[in-house]
């Protein structure tokens, strides 16, 4: 899973540096864009942990015939809801974006992007299911190669559209999007064939009104809160990003390059969020609740382990880091200060993803969010907006570093004390 989350996020990256190379206000708009589109992603990752804690807990507990309803509908459920969010976002993108705090060039940056992103968000979307049922009945390989290949589709095109080559002409920002419209396709094909021919989880039957109902709740008393847990993040980044808008657009396109390579760095905590979800979801199905409590204290060591690594990487390597993606030394400032600051918090937000993650496995989704609500929005944002207010961009640093500091610590206490994972 490693291997896949780290492809994944590599194409933010590769878009940053790329872009980077064209301009400040090119730079700006994929940092506006970038927790937008992993806040609707995140539609995505949701319904597929509804499906991956649904069908692995079905396979724990020896019911795997029974897991082809509701893997197909929530297939069916995913597309659907994509299609509606996709032509929803297209003709909302210039008012939605201006009141993030974009305009004048920028705005016009970013409506080119999205025009053609929101065209591949259902074939993303569906993806993302599929590989999510994968997952749920035990091979990761499959999946994270799938994404691996993607992302070098995706970073193969980006210069290639971006700058033009020969008798291909140079798009800009929008050919970044037209490579990640590429990859998505490739990969929709991929996990559809694998679902669909290799684990035999779709069936051609159409569901009677009782069947529907059932599946449908069943993925979706874990996918919606699941798809809210995922998409609060993103979403308080995007709020965050309006508060910096406040300081200019360097400070946007800081904010963005460091939330990038903060993404990156945290590949170890988002495979393992990932994983956990099989691995909690199985041995809850067959009774076997002690392995999932021991799996999700073995992976809070391993969280505080890669904390502190991350932390002494960006204390010493932040600047040459920073300066691959731009030249501008305001943002390079900025972005350094914010992953010296930071960085040193990280295992907190690992803390807060893996034990989301592991109660959504339980069928505790509810909890879940709960978690995910008190670290971004009675945490994050509101530590970030006060520093705003009485300081410069540092001080919105610190106050991320803080929130990552506290909501880890309680975390991991409510995890063992308050939500044990007792079955109830």
């Amino acid at each position: 899973m490693m291997w896949g989350v780290a492809s994944v996020i590599s194409v933010s990256l590769a878009d940053a540096y790329f872009l980077g190379k064209l301009g400040t206000d090119e730079l700006a708009a994929i940092s506006f864009v970038f927790p937008v589109l992993f806040t609707l992603i995140s539609l995505g990752i949701g319904l597929s942990a509804g499906a991956t804690s649904v069908v692995s807990r079905m396979i724990g507990a020896g019911s795997t015939d029974d897991a082809q309803r509701p893997a197909t509908d929530i297939l069916l459920i995913g597309a659907v809801i994509s299609l509606l969010v996709s032509v929803l976002g297209a003709v909302t993108i210039a008012p939605f974006f201006s009141l993030l705090g974009a305009d004048g060039a920028v705005l016009d940056f970013i409506e080119q992007y999205m025009i053609v992103w929101y065209l591949g968000l259902p074939f993303q979307v569906v993806s993302l299911i599929a590989m999510g049922l994968i997952r749920a009945n035990g091979d990761t390989l499959a999946p994270s190669l799938a994404m691996v290949v993607g992302a070098l589709i995706n970073i193969g095109l980006d210069p290639l559209l971006i700058f033009g080559a020969g008798p291909i002409p140079s798009l800009g920002i929008q050919g970044a999007a037209w490579a990640a419209f590429g990859a998505r396709g490739f990969i929709f094909l991929v996990a559809f064939a694998l679902i669909a021919f290799r684990e035999k989880l779709l069936t051609p039957t159409l569901p009677n009104a009782s069947e529907a109902r059932r599946s449908f709740g069943a993925v979706m008393r874990v996918g919606l809160p699941a798809a809210g847990s995922n998409m609060i993040n993103p979403l308080s980044i995007s709020v965050v990003t309006a508060f910096m808008a406040s300081y200019g657009n360097e400070a946007v396109a800081a904010f963005g390059v460091a939330t990038r390579i903060e993404s990156f760095a945290t590949v170890p905590m988002l495979a393992l969020s990932s994983a956990i979800g099989p691995v909690a979801g199985q041995n809850w199905g067959r009774g076997a609740d002690e392995r999932t409590r021991r799996g999700l204290a073995l992976s809070f060591w391993f969280l505080a382990a890669v904390g502190i690594v991350l932390g002494v990487v960006f204390w010493r390597f932040a600047v040459p880091i920073v300066h691959l993606f731009t030249d501008d030394s305001a943002v390079q400032n900025l972005a350094i200060s914010y992953l010296q600051l930071v960085g040193a918090t990280l295992a907190g937000y690992g803390i807060v993803i893996v034990t989301s993650a592991a109660l959504n496995a339980i069928d505790r989704a509810f909890l879940g969010l709960f978690v995910t609500i008190l670290r971004s929005f009675i945490l994050y944002i509101p530590l970030a907006g006060a520093a705003v207010i009485f300081g410069p961009p540092w001080l919105v640093f610190a106050g991320i570093a803080l929130a990552n500091v506290i909501a880890g610590l309680l975390v991991a206490w409510l995890a063992f004390r308050w939500a044990r994972l007792d079955r109830a």
